[in-house]
C-alpha cells in the first residue's frame, strides 16, 4: 500500500488499512451508511513519518463508513468418534460488517466537518 496507512484493532483482530480501502470486520452494531470511529490505532505510517503506539496512539483515529452486513463462507464442524456410532455435523456462517476507510486522523489533527456530524464512537469490541 502506498501513501498513508494505519494498523487498527477491532473485534480482537488487527487490520492494515489505507484510505479508500474496503475491509470486512467482525459484526459491529452500526447502521448501514453511518460513519464509525475506530479509536484503537496501533501504528500510523506515511512516506516519511511513522508513529508507533504504546499500545495505542492517543488522539489518533480511523474514520470509516459502514457499507453493509454480510455472511462469510460456511464452515462445517464435524465431530466423529470411531466405533461408537457418534457423529455430529454442524454448520456456521460468521457475520461481518464491510467498512470503507474514509480518513486516517493523526494525533492533533482535525476531522473533516462532514464526518464529525455523523460519527459513532466504538470503543472496545471484543
Amino acid at each position: 500500500m502506498k501513501g498513508t496507512y494505519a494498523i487498527v484493532e477491532t473485534g480482537g483482530k488487527q487490520y492494515k488499512v489505507a484510505t479508500g480501502q474496503k475491509i470486512d470486520v467482525d459484526r459491529l452494531s452500526v447502521a448501514e451508511g453511518k460513519d464509525i470511529e475506530l479509536s484503537k490505532v496501533l501504528f500510523i505510517a506515511d512516506g516519511e513519518d511513522t508513529i508507533i503506539g504504546n499500545p495505542t496512539i492517543d488522539g489518533a483515529k480511523v474514520i470509516a463508513t459502514c457499507l453493509d452486513e454480510r455472511k462469510g463462507d460456511k464452515i462445517i464442524v464435524f465431530k466423529y468418534k470411531p466405533k461408537a456410532r457418534y457423529r455430529r455435523k454442524k454448520g456456521h456462517r460468521q457475520l461481518y460488517t464491510r467498512l470503507e476507510i474514509k480518513e486516517i486522523v493523526k494525533p492533533g489533527e482535525k476531522v473533516a466537518k462532514a464526518v464529525r456530524k455523523k460519527k459513532i464512537a466504538v470503543g472496545d469490541e471484543g
